[in-house]
């Protein structure tokens, strides 16, 4: 991988972090020079140039609004909002923000979040989209009924087709070029089989194996006018229901999946005396992977997040700002499974319905006589807040049929490897476009995704 992000688990110099922290990217980074350009340790020396893509990607334009765009925007959407609403919600950590220069500016989908998760918010919308409200009632039906389903039959299966495309956004287009691109693809694993390329533009010039931790395919041409690439795939999927019974877990429990693996999934003393507070004299696997899975869908409030890479350690974040979008709740929840002897991997790619198609991310535990099963605590927490305990118990152990997996790991390379920073070093649900000498940020690329088919089998 271009960096090492496990050296993103060494300290920063205190005058960098008071310079990143007051917004000063400018000072920060020329402080960040002042280091490298003496004789120092060669993990701060990594944990330093790590740090130079971490300040570029914030200061690029993940917080455009200064306080009085912010209000604006709120004011024109919302009946009647007062700007001591907006102080107000900053204040509570419900509006992301940071300083730029001293001043505060918040996050760019920032709104877009307040109105997702703050239902008095949303009924103050003034352009209330009629179809948004009818299409967000079809998409709760289409989980219930997935259960319901799921409680009838035992398990699904479907055949599932998506199209993916990606191309940079035109004042990021260097027509003549040479590109490499990758695109997320399905992957073999518990839920999938039968997967097979259907289409691509233009050729694919490689194919990752079918296992890899984090499948794509590859494109490498020189960039033309206005250029898409695009890739179509089919794949049988399958979920078995499950009903936990911490009666009918194994006393000894298997030890793979159990290691610390830096910068995101770490042992911290502030997540080891959550999880001892969690687990009390607790040893059942299930029991306590259902504590850790009620914590995080009662306590952690689903948000919008910046881009992953600019977090030091993901699950602490989530655990210490009670925040965080799917996949920052489930290393929290893995993380504290493995902390607890609980084997717990990553699973992501896209959720995918008539309705919606777009990034997701959810978490895998083993217990032994079940094997592993699922957890989805972001989707498990919108269940809880709605107040659908059904649905909420469900995603404890199940899946629904809506998915694509594309990644079974964080933090692993492609095949063939980026070059440059990746637009997420962490994970793959979007794909990836570098030139020869520099990388494109998800800010610099149109990204869509889209179902053409689900079919029962």
């Amino acid at each position: 991988m271009y960096q090492d992000l496990s050296f993103m688990r060494i300290p920063l110099p205190e005058d960098v972090l008071k310079l990143k922290s007051f917004g000063d990217f400018e000072g920060a980074q020329k402080m960040i020079q002042h280091f490298l350009s003496k004789d120092i340790p060669q993990s701060l020396r990594k944990r330093l140039e790590i740090e130079e893509d971490i300040i570029r990607v914030m200061g690029n334009d993940e917080y455009p609004y200064t306080y009085e765009e912010a209000l604006e925007i709120m004011s024109s959407h919302l009946k009647d909002f007062k700007e001591e609403e907006l102080r107000y919600l900053k204040e509570i950590s419900a509006a992301d923000w940071i300083y730029i220069d001293g001043t505060v500016h918040f996050q760019r989908r920032f709104y877009e979040n307040l109105i997702k998760t703050r239902p008095d918010l949303a009924a103050r919308v003034m352009v209330q989209d009629v179809d948004d409200a009818r299409a967000n009632e079809q998409k709760q039906k289409l989980l219930n009924d997935n259960i319901k389903y799921m409680k009838e039959h035992g398990s699904r299966s479907v055949r599932i087709q998506i199209r993916a495309t990606i191309k940079a956004k035109k004042e990021f287009e260097e027509v003549g070029r040479k590109v490499r691109v990758h695109l997320p693809v399905p992957k073999i694993c518990q839920q999938v089989s039968n997967i097979k390329i259907l289409a691509s533009s233009p050729e694919i010039a490689y194919t990752a194996p079918e296992n890899a931790p984090q499948r794509t395919v590859y494109f490498e041409t020189e960039l033309q006018p206005d250029q898409e690439f695009m890739v179509e795939y089919a794949y049988d999927y399958h979920v078995d229901y499950v009903e936990l019974d911490p009666a009918r877990a194994a006393a000894k429990q298997p030890d793979f999946c159990l290691e610390e693996q830096a910068p995101h999934i770490m042992f911290t003393p502030y997540l080891r005396e959550l999880r001892d507070e969690l687990a009390g004299d607790e040893t059942n696997p299930v029991i306590l992977a259902r504590r850790f899975y009620d914590f995080v869908t009662t306590k952690v409030m689903y948000s919008y997040m910046r881009e992953y890479f600019t977090i030091d350690c993901i699950p602490e974040y989530c655990a210490v700002n009670q925040k965080g979008d799917c996949g920052v709740q489930a290393l929290l929840f893995i993380t504290l499974c493995r902390m607890s002897g609980i084997p717990a991997r990553w699973q992501s790619g896209l959720y995918a319905t008539e309705f919606y198609t777009g990034c997701h991310d959810w978490a895998q535990f083993y217990v032994e006589p079940y094997g592993w099963v699922f957890a989805d605590p972001s989707f498990g927490g919108s269940a809880w807040r709605s107040g659908n305990t059904e649905r909420w118990n469900y995603y404890f152990g199940n899946l629904d049929i809506f998915r694509m997996p594309a990644n079974s790991e964080i933090q692993m390379d492609f095949m063939p490897e980026k070059k440059w920073l990746r637009g997420d070093p962490i994970d793959n649900q979007r794909g990836e476009f570098e030139y020869e000498d520099h990388g494109l940020l998800y800010s610099q690329l149109e990204v869509n995704q889209e179902l053409i088919s689900m079919e029962e089998i």
